[in-house]
Order: structure tokens, then sequence, then C-alpha cells
């Protein structure tokens, strides 16, 4: 009988410090690793132990409280390189490791080694080029061309927007996830719109594998007998020695355990003949939800695309059926018998800095030396361990204002939802939008204003040929008379238009319905007279006496990243439509869902609503109005805390099959939530708007920009302004 604990109420992800010893195949200790991924050298086990025992006499406790190891090992790697050494790291071939370490050791203090005193084996090193800066060892590979030199920084623009970038989805670094090295590695291949059909199973392939990895890493994933055998390991507030872990069984190793309780991860999918199945990397079975528990309940969807944790029991199929075939295995890896779900759940989400390894030491922003993917640049703009330090004191300094004054400049960026330009009441809405803040003073100006569509209400491209794509033209224009009337906001804002499923040229052949993603943005023919409505507005500046960039209109893509300060502060925003495909797709169980969940204990319960669950509006009489509102309000909270638990804890934006919704296969890394962007803008026009932060990454629907049918404004309409966070900390507003 395997002994995995039934019915998993609670997977709680690690708010401290992950413990490098139980991450996930990661044989050589966390500071070390900066030899193999960084610097693609290979430690010989001798050589190990001299570094382990250089470490241990050099940086003393702080060798993993501070991160004092994992810089010093940095700088032995470089001058390793420099000095000729192999790609192996041993006494004896190329450079002398003992040699490096006697020299690196006469100009450490303190566990860092300082500016001035370090010298090579040679002498030729200078002490430049250890990347030192204020007493700690900068991790950026090339200094000179990232400018991580703080005397650089001076010479830096300092005006916020400078260091405002949009990536378009076609533009983030193609990754894919290395299950033997445990580390991301960029896709070689040129992208293409036809790529090869095994591009297709890789899509789902690394999802599983991205979940998996990050399931393993959560506390309740690991083995409570290494923890509670290092008693210095455990936390005061932690009670991993007396909680047992889960453990995860392959598909295929149900065979001939029939009758026996396991918990599966896999994949929900429809097989051939009509079934619920769940399917993993060693095989698929059928799956019975009919008499299964949602865990949270009411707390989550569950659907077809999406991978979940299942516990249940396993029957073979001649207790099912009363052959004598149990046990077989099928077409596709597909084995005989039925699994019997007894609880199904989403795998637990894991925040941006478990993922990152970056977790703060006592608020002193030092960051940690465990395991993560701090080293990955996830957007093209520089990873969290080579950036993040510098950008940060950049933020500071961009920030800082007027010295008497008691707070730091905060910045805002102002979100629209389908804005449909057809509509003459939204042109007048947002006329009302800019006015209002055109009337702010320049810091209370937010600095970016997000247009996201649909801009036309219907696919008009796809049925009115030429004529279509004029008239569409129109309505841009129409954007530009309405943007001339307030050059003050051209001049100091950046604008962001990100495109919907009803806008070209997606709508030319998808008529509106679900296109491909990631889209295209929208083409430079429908948007010129904007682009000359921008040039004729900071004409009139004169940029030479100020640091402050021009104002720009960029067109990007659906989804796509909004960066602010490197890794610093990482937006993702998406237009779909995305709650009700949910509804409509999602798997119902016999068992009434009586609660819900709560965003800040995502395995807790509270009152909620269960119509959304089945797809069904809710009717009530006029002479219950009080009720409700109140009972709207709460649906609307409940709906809202099951779409952004759903997604999140996917780790994606779209979890769908691909019938349902496409996908570019050879551009599906763009579609991943890993890690979690510090904010989410989910522009659902059928879900009401809402703002809520759920493990530390804060998401928003700014809803319609106007409500259905056209109703007049209340003040300033529906636009979210999003301020740059404090303390690490999202917020949102409604202006």
């Amino acid at each position: 009988m395997d002994s995995t604990p039934r019915h998993p109420d609670r997977f709680r992800t690690a708010t401290a410090d992950p413990i490098p010893s139980s991450s996930p195949a990661f044989g050589t200790p966390a500071p070390f690793r900066t030899f193999t991924r960084k610097h693609n050298l290979t430690i010989s086990s001798s050589a190990l132990q001299t570094l382990a025992v250089f470490v241990g006499k050099n940086c003393g406790s702080g060798w993993r409280e501070e991160g004092l190891a994992e810089r010093v090992l940095d700088e032995v790697a470089k001058i390793w390189k420099r000095a000729g050494g192999g790609v192996i790291v041993e006494e004896g071939k190329g450079a002398s490791l003992k040699t490096i370490l006697q020299t690196l050791e006469g100009s450490m203090s303190g566990g860092r080694v300082v500016v001035g005193k370090t010298t090579s084996q040679d002498g030729s090193l200078k002490a430049s080029t250890l990347g030192v800066d204020d007493g700690r060892v900068e991790t950026a590979g090339d200094t000179s061309k990232q400018g991580t030199a703080e005397e650089d920084d001076t010479q830096l623009s300092l005006h916020p927007r400078r260091w405002l970038k949009v990536v378009d989805a076609f533009d983030l670094p193609r990754l894919t996830y290395n299950v033997d090295k445990k580390y991301f590695e960029a896709v070689k291949s040129k992208p293409s719109l036809f790529p090869s059909p095994a591009y297709k199973t890789a899509l789902f392939r690394d999802r599983y594998n991205l979940v998996y990895q990050r399931l393993l890493r959560n506390e309740s994933f690991q083995s409570s007998l290494g923890v509670a055998s290092v008693p210095s390991l455990q936390r005061s507030s932690s009670n991993l020695a007396h909680r047992q872990s889960y453990k995860l069984t392959p598909i295929a190793n149900l065979l001939g355990r029939s009758g026996t309780s396991h918990l599966l991860l896999g994949l929900l999918a429809i097989s051939p003949t009509g079934d619920l199945s769940l399917v993993d990397l060693t095989g698929s079975v059928a799956l019975d939800l009919s008499h299964a528990r949602m865990i949270p309940e009411d707390g989550a969807w569950f659907a077809p695309g999406m991978i979940v944790l299942v516990d249940g029991i396993y029957e073979e199929e001649e207790m099912v059926k009363g052959a004598a075939l149990g046990g077989n295995t099928g077409v596709g890896g597909a084995i005989g018998g039925q699994f019997v779900g007894i609880s199904i759940c989403g795998p637990p989400c894991e925040r941006r800095d478990i993922s990152l390894g970056t977790s703060n030491r006592h608020g002193s922003g030092q960051l940690s030396s465990s395991g993560g993917f701090g080293w990955v640049d996830f957007l093209g703009l520089g990873s969290e361990r080579a950036q993040g330090a510098r950008m940060r004191r950049i933020q500071e300094k961009c920030l800082r204002g007027d010295q008497d004054a008691p707070e730091t400049t905060r910045l805002k960026v102002a979100i629209m939802s389908e804005v449909n330009l057809d509509n003459m009441k939204t042109l007048d809405a947002l006329k009302k939008v800019f006015g209002t803040y055109n009337d702010l003073s320049l810091p209370e100006r937010p600095q970016a204003f997000i247009l996201i569509g649909n801009f036309a209400q219907k696919a008009i491209i796809s049925g009115g040929g030429r004529a279509g794509s004029i008239e569409y033209k129109e309505y841009f224009d129409s954007l530009a008379l309405v943007l001339s009337d307030f050059p003050a906001l051209l001049q100091h804002s950046t604008f962001v238009f990100v495109p919907g499923d009803n806008d070209p040229w997606a709508s030319a052949f998808s008529a509106g319905a679900a296109s491909t993603v990631p889209r295209q943005p929208i083409p430079e023919l429908f948007t010129s007279r904007v682009r000359r409505a921008f040039a004729t507005a900071n004409a009139e500046v004169n940029r030479s006496q100020t640091a402050e960039p021009a104002g720009d209109a960029i067109w990007t893509s659906n989804p796509a990243r909004l960066s602010w300060f490197g890794p610093v502060h990482d937006i993702a925003i998406f237009r779909d439509d995305i709650s009700g495909r949910l509804r409509r797709s999602a798997v119902n169980t016999t068992l009434d869902n009586e609660s819900d969940v709560t965003m800040d204990e995502p395995s807790s319960s509270a009152a909620g609503d269960a119509v959304f669950a089945a797809g069904e509006s809710q009717v009530e009489d006029m002479d219950q109005q009080q009720g409700t509102k109140a009972a709207t309000a709460l649906s609307g909270a409940s709906m809202a805390r099951r779409l952004v638990k759903t997604i999140l804890d996917q780790g994606t934006i779209s979890p769908f099959p691909l019938p349902l919704r496409p996908v570019l296969w050879d551009h599906a890394s763009a579609l991943q939530l890993y890690p979690l962007p510090t904010a989410l803008v989910l522009a659902d026009p059928e879900a009401a708007p809402f703002c809520m932060t759920y493990e530390g990454c804060h998401v928003m629907n700014p809803g319609r920009l106007l409500p259905e049918g056209g109703a007049p404004m209340a003040e300033m309409g529906r636009v979210r302004c999003f301020t740059q966070p404090r303390e690490g900390q999202g917020r949102a507003l409604l202006a």
C-alpha cells in the first residue's frame, strides 16, 4: 500500500528562503552553482572540497546569510577562465586553483574582495576587472556592457520614463526548461509560424516540467526526514519537521496497484472516446471526478488543458468492467482502468522572490544565496541577480525628488480597457479622462497610459474588405483628434496600445473569434495619424534643457510586458475573455460547492457564491434590492478570486487546449507567468473590475471603459491607475 497522505487540503508556499539541499536534483551546493550555471564550468570533487574549505575560512557564517560565498566564487571562476583554465576546475589542469585562492585570500576583508588589493598570479589582473562596487561583487558578467559601476550611474538619465520599456511578446527570450540541467535554456532555432510538429508536443511538456519543478520546491513536497536531521535549518515559525510530506506517483506506476491511494500530477484532457483523462509524461489514465471534492471548494476553475493535482484511488480494468485485461497499456500510453478522484486542486503558486532566489534578508537588501533562477534573463533586459541591485539604486535616485520632500515620488500608470473607438461615447469619455489628468500638476500625472482593445466592437476587417480597413483607420484618426487637444499629455507621457481579437489583422480570418496568441501589434497602416499627433506635440518642446524623454506612442502585441527599471517591476498585460471561456469549459463535480477561497490564504474557505461555477445568472426579485447588491458584490469578488487563483496557479495566461485557444507553438514561452510578474493586467470585459494581490503578484482588471449599454460615465470612468509600489508591495487605485 502506498503511504501517500490523503486529502491534501493545504499546499503552503514557502514564505522564507528555500533550503538549497531540499531543492530538486541540486547535487552541487547553491553558491557553487555559479561555476556551472554562469561560467559553464565543471567542478571536480577535490576542487569542490578545496573551495568549500576556502569559503568556510574566509567568509565565516556569512557565506549563506549575506551571500558572500557566491560573490567570492564568482571571482574565482572569472580568474580561472582568464588564466586559461579548462572546462573542468581541478588542480593540475590549466590554471592553478591553489595559487588563485592564495592570491585572492590576500585581497579579502570580512569575506569580501577589497578594491585595489587584488592582483592575478601573473600580475596582469587589475582591480577594476573584478567588478567590485561598494564592497559588493557585481555578478553581471560583462560589466563594461551593462554599466554596473556606480560611477557610471551618475552619467545616466534619472527621469523615470527613461527606464520604462515595453517588451513585445515576439521579442521576449524564447526559453525552455532543461530537466537534466534544472535550468532554463534559450531556444537557438529561428522562430517560425510553421514549426515542426514536435513543437506542439514540447509546448505542453515544458508547461508540465515547469509546474513539476515548482511543485518539488514547495515545502509540502519536500522530505521531512532530511529537514528533521538538520536542526539548525529549522525555523521557529515552521513545522517542517512535524508535517508529513506528499509524494507524487507517475501514472505508469499505477499498473498492478489496484485499490491503492495515490497523488497524481497531470494534464486534464479529453480522450478520443470523449471521456475525461489525466496525462503526464509517463502515460494517461481515465479520470472519474463525479465524487471529487475541489480544494479549495469553489475557489478555482478546473478545465481541460490545465495541470492539476488529483488525490484518489486507482481501479484496474477488471474491477471497472469485469474484464481480464486489467493493467495493460493502451494506445498512446493509456493504462487500463480508471482513477477515481477524491479531491482535486491546482498546483500551489510560488512567489516571485522564491523563484528568483532573491529573498531579502532582514530588510537589508542583500540577496540570499539560495537556489533559484535569478541569473535567468526572462525579459531580455538583464537578470535579477545581474541588474537588480543596480536598477534599485537607480530607481531610488529617480524617485528621490526634492531633498525636503517627506516622501519619494510614486509612479502612476493609467489603464483603460475595451476602448471601442467606433462608439462616439467612448471618444467623449476619453476627452473627460484626458482632460482630468491634463489639469493635474506634472508630478501627479501618469507616466504612461495603457489603452487596451478591442478598438472596434465588431471585427469589421473580415467582412468589409477594403472598406472595412478604411473605416478602421478612421477610428484611429478620430482618436488622433482627441489626443491633439491635450499636447501636454503627449509631451510627458508614454501611450501603449494593446490590441484585442477584433483588431487587424487577426480579425481578418478569425471574424472576432479567439485568434492565435501571441498576436502581432496593430499595423502602422492604421496608426499614422496618431503618430503624427505625437510628433507635432513634441516638436513644440525644447528637449535640450531637460533630461525628460519625448512622449511616445507604442503599439505592442497581445500579450505584452511593461518593464520599469529592468527586472525590478515586471507588468504583464493580456486582453482576453478568459473568465467566460473558463465558465464554459470548467469541469463540474456532483458535490455542492458552498464555500470560496480567500486570497491571503489559498487553502482556507469563506462564504461565496456557486452560481458562477455553473455559468448561470442569478435573478432576484425587485423587492430584494439590498440583498441583491450584497450578493452581487460577493459574487463579483468570488469570481475575481477564482479567476486570479486559477491563472496564477497554472503559471500561464492561456491554460486551455489548442482548439479552444490557439497558440503559436514557437512563442508559447511568452505566455508563461513564471516567475510571477510583479503585476498582471487581466483585461477581461466580461468580468467586473477588481484589484487584488495573490502570492505577491498584484492582479487587476480595469473592466470596460464604458459600462455595457453606453451609460454615461461616472466621474472619470473605469480607469485603473497602477502606482509604483512601496517596499515591494503592489497597489492600484480607482481614479
